[in-house]
This record gives C-alpha cells, sequence and structure tokens, in this order.
C-alpha cells in the first residue's frame, strides 16, 4: 500500500491527496504508483472528475533528490514515472482539477501543466528550478501555463512567480485564501460531475485532440538532455550541493 497519497470517491468526484512529508516529494517507486492510481481512477466508470491536492507546506517538489543523490542510476525510473505521471493526468478521460497550495516546483509544475483546470491558494508559487538541480525537463508542460518568454526567464533563472502575479497569464480559474482551497477545487468539480458522463469524456478527448503539438512527444525530448545532464560532472555537485545545504560550485 503506497503511503505517499490516498484516494477517495463520493458522487462522481475521485479525490486524490498527496501526503508525503517533509515536502511532498516523490521517489522512483511513488512517482509510477501515483501514475497508475490516476489511470485507475480514470478507467472507473464511477469517476467523473478528478480532484488532485496536496497537504503539508506545499504541492509538489517533485522528485527526491535525496534519492537520485544516493542511486544516480535511477534517473531513468524517476523519468519514466514523472512521463507516466504527466500523461495520466493530460490523457486522463476525464477532467482532472489541480488544487495547488505553497511550493510548486518540478514535478509539480508537471502535474498543474498536464492538467485540465488550476485552482491555487494566495500562497502558491510556482518554479522550476531543473537548471539548479543539474536536469532537465518540465519545459512543455510550463509552457502550457505561461508564455515562451515567461518560461525561458524561469527556467533559466530558477525563479518563483506567486499566485497573484501567474494568475494575469490565464492559466489559473481562481485564486482563494488556503482554507477555501479544497472547497473551491470540489465546488467546480461537483458542477463537470452533473454534466453527462459520456459528454464529459467525449469532450475531453475531442479537446486533447486539437491541442497544438503533443505534450508527451514534447516532454520526451525534454528528458533526452537530462540523461545528457546527468553524464555532466556538474549534475553531481548540484544534488551534492542540495543534499548538504550549500551552494554549488562550478
Amino acid at each position: 500500500m503506497n503511503t505517499a497519497f490516498s484516494t477517495s470517491l463520493d458522487n462522481g468526484v475521485a479525490e486524490l491527496v498527496i501526503n508525503k512529508p517533509p515536502v511532498n516529494a516523490l521517489d522512483s517507486h511513488e512517482w509510477q504508483a501515483l501514475a497508475d492510481t490516476v489511470n485507475a481512477l480514470g478507467a472507473d466508470p464511477q469517476t467523473r472528475v478528478i480532484v488532485i491536492r496536496a497537504e503539508g507546506r506545499g504541492f509538489c517538489a517533485g522528485v527526491d533528490i535525496k534519492e537520485l543523490d544516493q542511486h544516480p542510476e535511477r534517473i531513468v525510473k524517476v523519468n519514466r514515472g514523472n512521463y507516466e505521471t504527466f500523461k495520466a493526468v493530460h490523457r486522463c478521460p476525464v477532467p482532472v482539477i489541480v488544487a495547488v497550495h505553497g511550493f510548486v516546483l518540478g514535478g509539480g509544475i508537471g502535474i498543474t501543466g498536464a492538467a485540465d483546470i488550476v485552482v491555487a491558494s494566495e500562497c502558491a508559487t510556482f518554479a522550476l528550478p531543473e537548471v539548479d538541480r543539474g536536469a532537465m525537463g518540465g519545459g512543455a508542460h510550463l509552457q502550457r501555463l505561461f508564455p515562451v518568454q515567461k518560461v525561458r526567464y524561469l527556467f533559466f533563472t530558477g525563479d518563483k512567480i506567486g499566485a497573484r502575479e501567474a494568475e494575469r497569464y490565464g492559466f489559473i480559474e481562481r485564486v482563494v485564501a488556503r482554507e477555501q482551497l479544497r472547497e473551491a477545487a470540489l465546488e467546480i468539480a461537483g458542477k463537470i460531475a452533473t454534466k453527462s458522463p459520456a459528454m464529459i469524456r467525449i469532450a475531453k478527448e475531442a479537446l486533447n485532440g486539437i491541442e497544438d503539438g503533443n505534450l508527451e512527444d514534447k516532454y520526451r525530448w525534454e528528458q533526452g538532455f537530462t540523461l545528457q545532464a546527468y553524464n555532466e560532472a556538474d549534475s553531481a555537485e548540484t544534488r551534492r550541493a542540495f543534499v548538504e545545504k550549500r551552494d554549488a560550485k562550478f
């Protein structure tokens, strides 16, 4: 049984809650388990809409850097788990709503960028610090949230952007107080759950089909550069510095 997240189903609304203290960073096994769970929820005819949210200090800090520092060979398994999770969310037969708070980093960006609807708390911040972690990936999903030049600024600098500033780019449906986040997401989910399940599933497939480009192919392209990055000595130094809580030296 996976303890990094839990699920429930009520009146057609499936709720998936990530809860792995301290920062909801998932390891190689947990990313694949998350993908399998989203796929199972989407395949369940009782599911009409999925809400993904988290407990704790933030939504998701991405991959477990400490695991990769100790086992760099697991990068392939981590890559696969990330790919499968983001694909499961994006191609889920039913709409997926993400309700984010606190930090939304790395794999958290992947989940958010793959989703259909985003609700954020006022405390939410978005960042993709892959360069500072000696990796690549996530730009394709970040580009579903922000325009090209903003994506490049965020990717190159690793800077974070708050919910209120991010809201002006149009991808956030609602910005609410932290204590209202779950309620806001479930309100939207409840509205969708009253619709014809057959029509909503057809609509989801149709909307995915008219997107510009293939999100999964774009992300797979990026992941090839993650493997290239891992062959650089600088990549190992970034992870060691992160674990040792110091500045990386190049």
